[in-house]
């Protein structure tokens, strides 16, 4: 089975109402959802906390027991005079997921999470010089070391990809690794025998920062910079995908007319100027490394301003190595923001490095599972 997370128009979190006979389904996700982001609770407080008849909670927690994903933890401290309720939380580490990141251009870099995201296990192998099949078998062995270090059952596998990714787990385009039309996700669940979802790196960079990097509630614009340079959004609890699965392909769109040749076959692509290997390049031909990194910045903020500006973004968050991308480059961005979008777009508006570090796409891949496999984010 090979999928990503959350097609067009539906929502990362579930709510609402929706038909008979997806109800048993839908409020399980709803119940698994709030112990996900709100932790441990009472039958009776996710009871009135959902909306759903106590019976209903007690048969859906009675049935996730059985499968593992939640457990009961006891009596909150400080429980009253009488029978104290018995609290049930997310059995975090009742399974494992298996994530892949495939952003850097030098190597590929995986690791074993548990349900929260915490790092079990990590394993990588140098990618230099791997394209094409050889790339897709360096993908396939890296999951089978981590599928075989998994001490748990394994929820699912997600890789976070370069190029655009349909939701079937296929690589129509990734210049960079060779791939055209490449069923990555269907290689990977073959060799391993495990639910396989893959998306876009910098998709899946957004969905960590929504589900574990403390993203707020406004319009998120996440920007990958890495092998390439791509773009993540959510917007009003979606996950934008965008016609042929190309949403966020900023790297392509052309600053340059003049510029360096791109391996989409153009020249002058903003990849060209931010990409990780190019831009250290240019670094290490410059006697102005603050001042070169300023005007890298500037650049970027006028090619996103039209981006914020339409979408009227809230947050703008920037992932890749922080010594390119903390300090003047960052400093930069905000500043041409601020001069080149309404100023009720730009009072809101904040420009940040992730949280999440260096990890940002191994936990978005362990979200991308999450999603697809329980509903959760």
């Amino acid at each position: 089975m090979t999928q990503t997370t959350a097609p067009v128009g539906r929502r990362l979190r579930a709510q609402g109402t929706v038909r008979q006979e997806d109800a048993r389904r839908h409020h399980r996700t709803v119940l698994l959802q709030h112990l996900f982001r709100s932790g441990a609770a009472s039958r009776a407080d996710l009871a009135r906390t959902t909306g759903l008849t106590r019976v209903t909670v007690s048969d859906l927690v009675a049935e996730m027991l059985g499968d593992g994903l939640v457990e009961e933890l006891g009596a909150p401290v400080g429980s009253r005079v009488g029978k104290p309720p018995t609290m049930v939380g997310m059995a975090v580490d009742s399974s494992h997921i298996v994530a892949i990141d495939l952003s850097a251009d030098d190597r590929m870099a995986g690791a074993v999470m548990n349900l929260a995201g915490t790092v079990v296990h990590r394993a990588e192998v140098s990618s230099v010089g791997a394209r094409g099949a050889a790339a897709v078998e360096l993908t396939v062995e890296l999951a089978r070391t981590l599928v075989a270090r998994a001490d748990k059952p394994v929820l699912g596998i997600g890789v976070g990809s370069p190029g655009v990714v349909d939701d079937s787990g296929v690589v129509l385009d990734a210049p960079n690794l060779g791939w055209h039309g490449t069923d990555l996700g269907g290689a990977v669940a073959r060799a391993t025998g495990v639910p396989v979802h893959v998306a876009n790196d910098a998709n899946v960079a957004a969905l960590a920062e929504h589900t574990y990097g403390g993203a707020a509630d406004g319009g998120l614009m996440v920007l990958r910079i890495g092998f390439g340079v791509g773009s993540g959004m959510i917007l009003e609890g979606m996950l934008l995908h965008g016609y042929r699965a190309a949403a966020g392909e900023i790297g392509h769109v052309t600053v340059d007319d003049d510029g360096e040749p791109c391996a989409c076959g153009r020249v002058g692509c903003l990849e060209t100027l931010l990409a990780v290997p190019r831009l250290r390049a240019r670094l290490a031909a410059s006697g102005d490394r603050a001042a070169l990194l300023a005007a890298t910045g500037a650049r970027l903020g006028e090619v996103l301003a039209p981006v914020i500006g339409a979408l009227n973004v809230h947050e703008l968050v920037l992932t890749g190595p922080l010594d390119l991308l903390d300090g003047p480059l960052r400093d930069a961005v905000t500043e041409t923001l601020q001069r080149r979008v309404m100023a009720v777009t730009a009072d809101g508006l904040t420009v940040r490095t992730s949280n999440l570090g260096d990890d940002v796409v191994l936990v978005g891949a362990a979200g991308l599972v999450l999603a697809g496999e329980l509903g959760v984010s």
